[in-house]
């Protein structure tokens, strides 16, 4: 996608490190039609995930555009880290789907009025800012932090309380688990399942 920058030695990549003929070939590239169809559903079940009202009424998360783009994120990064984890079977899945993603924020900025050029600059932070939600929310599944990185991130300046952060961290960890229990099949037909909140 034009206007986002991919930090050098990223999984997912937006394009921009290539030079540009080959950046316009790759716009007009068509993936298979199976390979769009399962990016397509599994971007639909981040997104049916996100909105999911527990999220803003039990766990706090602001009801706003920024809040309800930090829910997309979340869900989007577990489906994408769980498609790592088999990145020779899943990688061109997982381009697609945050290809698929980030194709929906830019739309959505033109639909709330955001004007053409404003939309590439956005678009770019919104990019950067998911590439560092995926190497703290990493760490904190990975090594711990989790509650600190979804304060910083998925409440901006809401200040949630400590038991809120300790079930929304427990969730998190549960659909990580729940994610890595799928097999690569169901994902590559585009089927995911995330758990409910406790």
């Amino acid at each position: 996608m034009i206007g986002l920058v991919a930090p050098r030695g990223r999984w997912l990549s937006t394009g921009l490190e290539e030079d540009e003929g080959r950046v316009l070939a790759k716009l007009f590239r068509r993936r298979d039609e199976k390979t769009e169809a399962a990016a397509d559903a599994l971007y639909r079940a981040v997104v049916d995930a996100a909105r999911r009202p527990v999220l803003f009424a039990e766990l706090g998360v602001p009801d706003t555009l920024d809040g309800r783009y930090e829910m997309v994120a979340l869900h989007a990064y577990l489906v994408l880290r769980r498609l790592k984890r088999d990145h020779g079977a899943t990688a061109t899945l997982a381009q697609a789907c945050f290809d698929r993603m980030f194709m929906d924020f830019d739309n959505g900025l033109r639909e709330s009025g955001v004007g053409d050029l404003g939309v590439g600059r956005r678009v770019k932070q919104m990019a950067t800012g998911f590439y560092g939600r995926i190497a703290a929310y990493d760490a904190g599944l990975d090594s711990g932090g989790l509650e600190e990185a979804l304060r910083r991130n998925a409440y901006g300046t809401v200040s949630p309380t400590e038991d809120v952060l300790a079930r929304f961290a427990g969730y998190l960890r549960l659909a990580d688990q729940a994610l890595a229990g799928q097999s690569t099949e169901d994902l590559v037909a585009g089927r995911v399942f995330f758990p409910g909140v406790a």
